[in-house]
C-alpha cells in the first residue's frame, strides 16, 4: 500500500467509523483561534467527530487570548454544559477557572496543549502528541542530515508560555546537545503563524550576511517555515537547499514545499485530538471509566522520501 492510499485509509477510518451515540451530551469546546491550517483541521475534525456521536458541540474562538479563554470556559460553566474542552493558549493560570468547573461537577480535558497545574485532579485527561519527543526526533533528523559539518540554526519558537514551544524546544536542544557542530545561533518566537514566520525570519536574515551564515532553520510549526521559506526566497537563497528546513505537524503546504524541493523534513502532529477525548468523556460518563491523565497520539517524520505529492492531496481532504 502506498503511503497516500494508507494516511486515507487511516483518515477515513478515523473521521467514518460509527460509534455509539452520545444522546444528550453537551460539550463546550474553548479554541485557541485559527492562527495556522493544523489549528482549523483540529476545529474541523473536532466538529465532525462531535456530529458522528450525536454531541452538541459548542465552540468559542479565543483569537489567541487566554482572557477570552477564561470567558469561555465560565460562559460554559454558566450554560450547565456536560464537559469543556480546552486547547489552552498558554499553560499558567487556570487552576481558578478549573476550581469553577469542578465545582459544578463538570469535567475538563485539554486538547493537544497540557497546562502547569500543582493539582491535576482539575482535568479528567489530557490528549496530546508528545510534544517533546517532537522536537527531539526534528533535531536527530538535522543531527543526521548535517553529519560532521558545522550547522549554524535559527529557530521559531511558538507562542511564548505555550506548551508546544516549551516542548519542542526542549526536545530539539537535548538531540543536539552531544552535537558540538550544531549551534542555534538566533532564536525568537513566531507565534505560530505564517506572517510572524515570515517577519521574523526576514530579520534573521538580515542580522546574518544576508542569509549566508545560516545552515538551517527549525520551525516550531509548519506555518511559520511556510512563511519562512517565502523570506528565504525574497533574499535570493534558495530553501531546503542553501537553507535546511525542518518543522512540525506536518499540514498540507509542508509538503507541496518538501515536494517542491523548498522544505526538507516535518513531524506529524494530528489533529483529531477530540475523537479520542469524546471516547474517554463518554466511557467516563456511561461507565465511571477513568481514562489516564495522558492520552498519547502517534507522531511521525515525513521527508522527500515520503510521497510529499501524495500527503499533500490526502490531507486536504481533512479540512486543512
Amino acid at each position: 500500500m502506498t503511503m497516500k492510499a494508507l494516511f486515507c485509509a487511516t483518515a477515513l477510518a478515523a473521521v467514518l467509523a460509527a460509534p455509539a451515540l452520545a444522546a444528550d451530551l453537551t460539550v463546550g469546546f474553548s479554541q485557541i483561534g485559527s492562527e495556522s491550517g493544523w489549528r482549523a483541521a483540529e476545529t474541523s475534525v473536532t466538529k465532525i467527530e462531535a456530529e458522528k456521536r450525536g454531541i452538541d458541540l459548542k465552540i468559542a474562538d479565543a483569537q489567541q487570548k487566554q482572557e477570552n479563554q477564561l470567558k469561555a470556559v465560565r460562559s460554559f460553566i454558566a450554560q450547565g454544559v456536560d464537559a469543556i474542552f480546552i486547547a489552552p493558549v498558554v499553560a499558567t493560570g487556570w487552576d481558578n477557572v478549573l476550581e469553577e468547573a469542578k465545582d459544578a461537577e463538570i469535567p475538563v480535558i485539554l486538547l493537544d496543549r497540557t497546562i502547569d497545574t500543582a493539582d491535576d485532579s482539575l482535568y479528567l485527561t489530557a490528549v496530546t502528541s508528545d510534544t517533546v519527543h517532537e522536537g527531539r526526533v526534528a533535531g536527530e533528523w538535522l543531527a543526521k542530515t548535517v553529519g560532521d559539518k558545522d550547522c549554524s540554526i535559527v529557530e521559531l519558537q511558538g507562542t511564548v508560555g505555550s506548551s508546544p514551544a516549551i516542548n519542542r524546544k526542549k526536545g530539539f536542544d537535548e538531540a543536539i546537545a552531544s552535537h558540538a557542530n550544531l549551534k542555534i545561533i538566533r532564536t525568537q518566537t513566531g507565534d505560530f503563524t505564517r506572517t510572524k514566520g515570515k517577519e521574523v525570519m526576514e530579520s534573521f536574515i538580515k542580522a546574518e550576511n544576508g542569509g549566508k551564515n545560516i545552515c538551517a532553520l527549525y520551525a516550531h510549526n509548519d506555518d511559520m517555515a511556510v512563511g519562512a521559506i517565502q523570506a528565504i526566497k525574497e533574499a535570493g537563497l534558495k530553501p531546503g537547499t542553501d537553507i535546511l528546513v525542518v518543522s512540525i505537524d506536518a499540514v498540507p503546504d509542508i509538503f507541496k514545499a518538501i515536494a517542491d524541493g523548498e522544505a526538507n523534513a516535518t513531524v506529524e502532529l494530528t489533529p483529531n485530538m477530540a475523537g479520542p477525548a469524546f471516547d474517554a468523556l463518554i466511557a467516563f460518563r456511561d461507565a465511571g471509566t477513568k481514562p489516564p491523565k495522558w492520552i498519547q497520539t502517534e507522531s511521525k517524520l515525513y521527508t522527500a522520501a515520503d510521497d510529499p505529492a501524495g500527503e499533500y492531496e490526502a490531507r486536504k481532504n481533512l479540512g486543512y
